[in-house]
């Protein structure tokens, strides 16, 4: 029984209902990735992953691949239903509280624990009794990333629209968007994902047009069923299509960092040529959808079906900057400055404007050593140690933190390394209080520093810090608060290891430290390792073993047609 466990083992129960070993603010893939690997590298599940919606999300991991996916681009209910299956798996969904919000967080020097405050939805079951409370751990893991708090764009008049608005990140599957004439403010990834699936149901789509985008193609298509067999059924085939997969991705590191590299001239044509080819004959569009930009400073769009739905005859685009709503009408400024309704009345106002991705942690609070905020500590912009600590912070790690982001491979791998970074990090605060005694671990701000320092640098030379254009991976000062300066295996080996000298160590368990010193943890290896003539080896050995399987599993009911066989 769970209760005869030993700490940590022993998940939280009615007793301990507000104590745990470690507090995961987030259900979404890395808070799910963070409890994997707590099970799996520490043996730990005296844990609680708080998630203010009532389900999981996120998509697909490395040590749970897939052989089953439909499409190379699998749609959102294909890859909730995979996400679900693996939380089954492993058992998540008992230490998940939903509908929680966590309001704030704050360690406390004298216990050497977080204090977390959350609240519960109201009218669910649990805030009729239950609607405010604390829980202390030993360790808080924020799960909560970058893309996290809609961003709604500043337009006047747009709060007081007469007709039915969403943001695409709140999006109402309610609504029938049937004989519906749209205004799709946006054109960044969210807006050109959702553009051609709503122009097939509605009566009108303007799409309101900021500055354009470098769109590539997207490459998407099924996955037939022979194919997901050979992929389920020979490993080292999957293993060698994710492998090209990481190879080229990688080698895309070029096109968005050095707009003079061989991989960013080969991008900027393959955008061209597909922007001529899908819209011929139309240079004033082109214009229009060309950037001016150096490929990279924004994120690079992949999609095959974008420029088509934007060609279609209940679609249009508008360039002219939007001036306000009134009414069910948006305005656009002219040449000339004057304020012009577009040609008709909205039933439907999408924001597809993105996030707040600069409030990293907002709207929560955060309190860490001496009762210093996290908005004191990041004033003049977010910053981290590996992306994973924070200054201050003891017993803290967050996934998807400041400059981890990508533009150029999958974002996944970076949270897959720093979960395993937070979980070395973790296992001597379990040993600690296993032994009886407490550990806090904070970063040095020397090393603080000194990482963000090479990281700036790389960046400031970047197509990131192009001075034509505005992304959300900078602040108002220009500093790149978002993206990660190298290639993901870069990321990878600095993660690899746990230098417990990096960190101030206190607390009557500082001992554990202080003799181990450091923590080797290994990577995820995706990258090609060995050649196709191996990995072919390796697969008839591999398929050789499954039906070799298979025949000594049905034995019994394969041998009356074997003997037949004999016999003719």
């Amino acid at each position: 029984m769970a209760g005869d466990m030993p700490w940590p083992e022993v998940a939280i129960g009615n007793k301990n209902h507000a104590n745990a070993a470690v507090v995961i603010i987030g259900a979404g893939i890395s808070g799910m990735c963070t409890a994997i690997d707590l099970i799996k590298r520490n043996n730990c599940r005296n844990f609680i992953i708080l998630e203010k919606s009532a389900g999981v999300g996120g998509t697909c991991y490395s040590f749970a691949q897939n052989s089953d996916w439909t499409r190379e681009y699998p749609g959102q209910e294909e890859i909730l239903s995979y996400l679900t299956r693996v939380a089954q798996e492993y058992k998540l969904y008992q230490h998940v509280r939903f509908n929680t919000t966590v309001d704030e967080a704050r360690w406390d020097d004298e216990l050497q624990k977080w204090r977390t405050k959350v609240s519960t939805a109201p009218g669910s079951k649990e805030a009729e009794f239950n609607p405010n409370y604390e829980i202390k751990s030993d360790f808080l893991v924020s799960a909560v990333g970058q893309l996290n708090q809609p961003a709604y764009p500043k337009i006047d008049g747009l709060d007081n629209f007469d007709g039915k608005k969403m943001h695409s990140a709140r999006w109402d599957w309610s609504y029938d968007l049937k004989d519906k004439k749209i205004a799709l403010i946006g054109n960044g990834c969210t807006a050109v994902q959702i553009l051609p699936e709503i122009a097939k149901d509605a009566k009108h789509v303007t799409v309101f047009q900021r500055t354009p985008n470098w769109v590539v193609p997207r490459a998407d298509q099924p996955i037939t069923p022979l194919m997901r067999n050979m992929l389920r059924y020979v490993p080292p085939l999957r293993w060698r299509k994710r492998a090209v997969q990481m190879d080229f991705r990688e080698w895309t590191y070029g096109a968005i960092v050095d707009p003079s590299s061989e991989p960013a001239k080969q991008f900027k044509e393959l955008a061209l040529d597909m922007l001529h080819r899908q819209l011929p004959d139309q240079p004033e569009m082109w214009e229009k959808l060309t950037p001016t930009y150096t490929l990279g400073c924004k994120r690079i769009i992949i999609s095959d079906d974008y420029y088509p739905a934007i060609n279609q005859d209940n679609v249009s685009l508008e360039v002219r900057p939007i001036a306000s709503v009134s009414g069910k009408n948006v305005k656009v400024k002219t040449d000339i400055g004057d304020a012009v309704d577009t040609d008709t009345d909205y039933d439907l106002l999408v924001c597809a404007t993105g996030f707040r991705t600069l409030e990293f942690m907002h709207p929560i609070k955060i309190y860490g050593k001496g009762g210093r905020s996290l908005h004191d500590i990041w004033k003049d912009g977010a910053h981290g140690y590996n992306g994973t600590c924070v200054t201050d912070l003891p017993n803290f790690g967050m996934l998807y933190g400041p400059n981890t982001n990508l533009g150029h491979n999958s974002i996944i791998l970076m949270i897959e390394a720093q979960s395993k970074y937070i979980n070395g990090l973790i296992k001597p605060v379990l040993e600690a209080r296993k032994q009886g005694k407490s550990l806090s671990l904070r970063p040095k701000d020397e090393k603080v520093k000194a990482y963000n320092e090479r990281v700036q640098e790389v960046l400031k030379n970047s197509s990131f810090n192009d001075s034509t254009c505005n992304s959300w991976y900078k602040n108002e000062q220009g500093m790149i608060t978002n993206n990660w300066s190298g290639t993901v295996v870069e990321y990878q080996e600095i993660l690899s290891k746990v230098d417990y000298e990096d960190y101030i160590a206190e607390g009557s368990g500082k001992t554990i430290v202080e003799r181990q010193k450091s923590l080797k943890i290994g990577r995820v290896v995706e990258e090609t390792q060995m050649s196709d003539r191996t990995l072919l080896a390796l697969g008839l050995v591999s398929t050789a073993a499954v039906v070799g399987g298979f025949l000594l599993r049905n034995s019994k009911h394969l041998t009356p047609y074997l003997n037949s066989i004999k016999l003719r």
